[in-house]
Order: structure tokens, then C-alpha cells, then sequence
């Protein structure tokens, strides 16, 4: 069974770690049968939760739910903005096929909007 957890340290992560702007570096990995299966790397600011990097192994799926858990700690912290800092062009592409980013922007302006919106993509036919 896939589990979402934060990991409590940054071993294995060093190249994030010097990329992170001397923030707190946070990472959540998404874990199966023991192993990682993918990651999520950020850091809180006072105003935004800056994502470095992501892995999902090419799941659509595992991206969406790595990117969900951070922005919903990010709401629960009182963070509206998230802005994406990926390393890869390429990455951009499924974020904003699961509409976590408009087309040419790297940001998530209202987190809470998104969140909420989400509760009634049951209901939206489109």
C-alpha cells in the first residue's frame, strides 16, 4: 500500500539541500513495500511554500497526491501562494495538466481556492 510521509532529515538529498536558498528543506516521499517511490522536496517561506523539486516515477497519480500533501500542510500553516522552482521544464507539463499551475506561471496564487474547488470536481461534468 502507497504511503505519503514526510522524511525527517535530508540524507540522500544534498543536491536539494544546496538548492533550497538556505530554507528548511522539507521532503515527503511516497513509500510502497518500504522503498521510495517518489519524493517532494520544499521549504516554507512566510508567505509561500517554495517547491524545489518532485519525483513520480512518470505516475500522474503519485504527482498529484506528493503535490496535494504539501499544499494542504501549506493551507493548514496559513500559506496561500506556492511557487514551483523545478529544475526541469518538463516538470511543469503535469502540473498543469492536473490544474495545480495556469499555463506559463509557476505559481499557485490561492492554495485554499484550489483545495476547495476540488471538493466539487465530482459534480463538475467538464
Amino acid at each position: 500500500m502507497l504511503e505519503i510521509q514526510e522524511k525527517f532529515g535530508t540524507e540522500g538529498y544534498e543536491e536539494l539541500l544546496r538548492r533550497s536558498d538556505g530554507y528548511d528543506l522539507h521532503i515527503t516521499e511516497a513509500i510502497e513495500a518500504g522503498q521510495a517511490v517518489g519524493f517532494i522536496a520544499y521549504a516554507y517561506k512566510p508567505d509561500k511554500t517554495v517547491i524545489f523539486d518532485y519525483d513520480d516515477g512518470g505516475e500522474l497519480m503519485l504527482c498529484d497526491g506528493l503535490v496535494r500533501s504539501v499544499l494542504f500542510k501549506s493551507c493548514l500553516k496559513g500559506i496561500e501562494t506556492a511557487v514551483f522552482n523545478l529544475p526541469e521544464e518538463k516538470k511543469y507539463d503535469n502540473l498543469r495538466r492536473l490544474h495545480f499551475l495556469e499555463s506559463n506561471s509557476v505559481t499557485t496564487e490561492s492554495i485554499d481556492r484550489f483545495m476547495n474547488g476540488c471538493q466539487n470536481c465530482k459534480h463538475n461534468s467538464n
